[in-house]
């Protein structure tokens, strides 16, 4: 009889630990590709992305158009079919102002697709940066992360590290142990499988309002390989390591501060289902951190032990982020480029910067200002507009800056608007300028010592 249970006890252990392994090996383990450094996920979507090179932006602009006509559908027609299914009535049956941007969406893309209406909308600086860059990116980064999320999501392995890392997420960053996943596959992997496993966990009611806003507009930070795009793009790749010792630093100072004033912390410390308590992590009598961690990470796993409801929950999460967030991405990731590209918006709100930038004696002080705001319509525009610059110190400065300040509407911005994290837009421009103030005066004390 012992031995019996014996072998039960050690199945239940595995049941939770291979799944969970795969997960940590697809989605945190970096791994050389070629010259860069990257994660698994991302190899299969650079996989995906190269066998379907020139297909993607009309296959993107087929799944914003096919969003919009089936959410027209549901809002008119209100079919019985939808109805009764709670996944497909919460992906279509959204609110007037998710209708207005998903319509919006359909027209952008149609237009930059066929180039069509004013070029304005669809040029390689606007609509066309989205339909044929970013959106190809989304496609498959979407679909390899979204299929494999249970791997991460489903068999206790939040449920460890949740018991583990409490003492420090807690005081530290006032946040649950169980974020420190969510934290560690945006650092290692991507800002938007960080924003895709945050808001999942926020809508099972295991984050409150103030803890996935918190993690999404914190932690949701830029990989690895974007940051040595950003750094090239400047032309000092040649010091990629400096950089980037640099970003982790002001990025550690900006996710301790932060979470501590407003925006963030006038934040709703309630949760979006009633299931949500305040003891989820809480160790009972009795139990170390890690024997009850594994405890609860067994539990889980027992629960979740077939293969279709694995593939079913993944392919609920990959259609969740091509038809939730594609069409918010295209929408309002096109008009703040429109406001960047054609109006001297971004120029007028970097004129404040000006004195502060002076202040820290940093050169060319008048160039660098626009940069400190056109980050927020897409994180790329700064480097862009700093490649003109001629001060190596000041291109640092702002490559840094543009890679801290988290919150650029045509990627992160546009997907924590698209998921249910609760942040308005008002939110993120507070938070984009909050941060910037926070990570600049840290970037240039440790650019003045570098250079």
């Amino acid at each position: 009889m012992d031995k019996a249970l014996q072998k039960r006890k050690r199945l239940d252990v595995m049941k939770f630990l291979i799944p969970s392994l795969i997960g940590i090996i697809l989605f945190m383990v970096p791994i050389k590709n070629g010259e860069k450094l990257t994660i698994p996920i991302a190899v299969l979507s650079d996989a995906l992305k190269e066998l379907l090179n020139h297909q993607l932006p009309f296959i993107m602009m087929l799944i914003v158009t096919v969003t919009f006509i089936l959410t027209f559908i549901t809002k008119t027609f209100h079919p019985s079919l939808i109805k009764k299914s709670n996944f497909f009535n919460n992906l279509l049956n959204v609110s007037l102002f998710w209708y207005v941007i998903r319509f919006f969406g359909m027209i952008f893309a149609i237009m930059t697709f066929f180039k069509i209406g004013p070029s304005a909308v669809y040029s390689g600086s606007t609509g066309g940066t989205l339909l044929n860059s970013l959106l190809p990116v989304l496609f498959s980064v979407f679909f390899f992360a979204g299929l494999f999320l249970p791997f991460l999501l489903n068999f206790g392995l939040l449920e460890l590290f949740g018991a583990l890392m409490k003492k420090f997420m807690r005081p530290v960053f006032k946040l649950p142990g169980r974020s420190s996943i969510d934290c560690m596959a945006s650092w290692l992997g991507d800002g938007t499988i960080g924003v895709l496993l945050t808001s999942k966990q926020y809508e099972e009611g295991f984050y409150t309002k103030r803890e996935a806003a918190i993690i999404g507009t914190t932690f949701s930070v830029v990989s690895i390989t974007f940051c040595l795009v950003i750094i090239s793009q400047v032309d000092l790749g040649y010091m990629f390591i400096p950089f980037y010792l640099t970003i982790l630093l002001a990025g550690v100072v900006a996710a301790v501060i932060t979470p501590r004033i407003p925006p963030l912390s006038r934040k709703a410390d309630t949760y979006i289902t009633d299931q949500g308590s305040k003891d989820l992590e809480t160790i009972p009598e009795g139990f170390t951190s890690f024997q009850w961690g594994i405890n609860q990470a067994i539990k889980k796993a027992k629960k979740n032990t077939s293969v279709k409801d694995f593939l079913k929950d993944g392919m609920k999460n990959v259609l969740d982020m091509w038809m939730g967030v594609a069409p918010v991405v295209m929408a309002l990731g096109t008009a703040a480029l429109i406001v960047a590209e054609y109006t001297p918006v971004f120029q007028w709100l970097g004129i404040p910067f000006i004195p502060l930038l002076e202040l820290l004696q940093v050169p060319e002080a008048v160039e660098a200002s626009q940069t400190l705001v056109v980050g927020f319509a897409d994180m790329f525009l700064p480097s862009v507009l700093a490649s003109g610059i001629e001060s190596e110190m000041t291109r640092f400065i702002i490559a840094c800056v543009s890679v801290t300040q988290l919150i650029y509407m045509s990627e992160v911005g546009g997907l924590l608007i698209g998921s249910k994290i609760p942040v308005s837009f008002l939110d993120l421009i507070l938070i984009f300028i909050v941060r910037t103030l926070i990570t600049l005066p840290v970037i240039v004390l440790c650019a003045h010592f570098i250079f």
